[in-house]
């Protein structure tokens, strides 16, 4: 799989009807370890502290990820110097060991090699389209396998999948938007069409809202881009918490972002709901974004164990349904 472009891989997979299971939240996972600094959540981990991100690839690996995403949040070379990097490292540097890392990981399993693009400062300054459109050419020349994610504005993605489908490659655009649309009220529906029609073959969400908010938007998109007449494929890297008070912005509005937000932490029993109604409605890549651990990449893979016909490794050390509790010393919890 190392020379195998990974979105060629993904709709051979896709289109077969098999279940693609993506890894997790690599920003809050090494935050929570220490190597990502809240606040500017750049990934300058994949070049100081590589063996990091390499165990945590593995951990999603063992878990039953099938793509090994690239740690390429926030690598622009405007958001690096924006948010006061001073390592000196470039986007370029970042994401190449980053696809390194991920390569190498992918290539111990049956995994592809996934890299980022996300929304830019730039964007955000009001910049022309001409020089958002120059920083995500930079990524390209370097970030081999083109999947586009966390994107607020549909516009942004639409310049993205633009840039990024030049490379011949197939295009994934994930955004980071909820049942109410993008930030300037552009609905799902709407979303999903125009960044099919840009020319991405796969679209969906991530982050900023929980699983059953993000599985209903991406309902909304199927629906809209089946009723103009356009194909696509699905997906879905919601996040770990439940936000049900959440507006459009999502859990970046909340006042324990990001710091306090354990106690909404979905349990491994909440993923294989999740699972089920994100399989339930079409969507055949699923996922996990902000909050996600290996164990909950499990619960997705033990969940969907039947329609993919294997257990994840992890598995051996899990009993499904609680059934390891009949080895516990005490017959109380035996009994459970």
């Amino acid at each position: 799989l190392e020379n195998k472009p990974f979105l060629f891989g993904i709709l051979e997979r896709l289109n077969a009807g098999e279940i693609v299971i993506g890894d997790g939240g690599f920003v809050f996972a090494l935050e929570k370890r220490g190597y990502v600094k809240a606040g500017p959540w750049t990934p300058e981990a994949t070049v100081t502290h590589p063996e990091a991100v390499r165990q945590l690839h593995r951990e999603f690996l063992r878990a039953g990820a099938n793509v090994m995403q690239a740690f390429t949040f926030y690598a622009s070379d405007d958001k690096l110097e924006n948010r006061g990097q001073t390592l000196k490292l470039t986007g370029a540097q970042i994401n190449e060991a980053a696809c390194d890392l991920a390569r190498e990981v992918a290539n111990e399993g049956d995994a592809l090699v996934a890299g980022g693009v996300c929304q830019t400062p730039s964007y955000l300054s009001c910049k022309s389209e001409p020089e958002v459109k120059a920083i995500f050419k930079k990524q390209l020349d370097v970030v081999l396998f083109m999947c586009l994610q966390y994107f607020e504005h549909v516009e942004e993605a639409e310049w993205a999948v633009q840039v990024l489908k030049t490379s011949g490659k197939p295009v994934a655009a994930s955004l980071c938007i909820g049942p109410e649309g993008d930030m300037h009220g552009v609905s799902p529906a709407e979303c999903a069409v125009r960044l099919v029609k840009a020319g991405a073959q796969i679209v969906g969400v991530n982050c900023h809202f929980d699983p059953m908010t993000c599985v209903k938007a991406v309902k909304m998109m199927k629906e809209g881009v089946e009723k103009a007449g356009l194909k696509a494929q699905y997906m879905v890297q919601p996040l770990a918490y439940h936000t049900p008070d959440c507006n459009c912005q999502g859990f970046i509005d909340l006042p324990e972002f990001p710091f306090a937000l354990e106690p909404r932490i979905l349990t491994r029993w909440d993923m294989h709901q999740y699972a089920r109604e994100a399989y339930n409605a079409g969507i055949r890549y699923i996922g996990g974004c902000c909050g996600y651990e290996p164990y909950h990449i499990r619960a997705v893979a033990e969940e969907l164990a039947k329609e993919r016909g294997f257990l994840p490794a992890a598995s051996e050390k899990h009993g499904l349904w609680g059934s390891a509790l009949e080895m516990h010393t005490k017959p109380w919890v035996r009994a459970r």
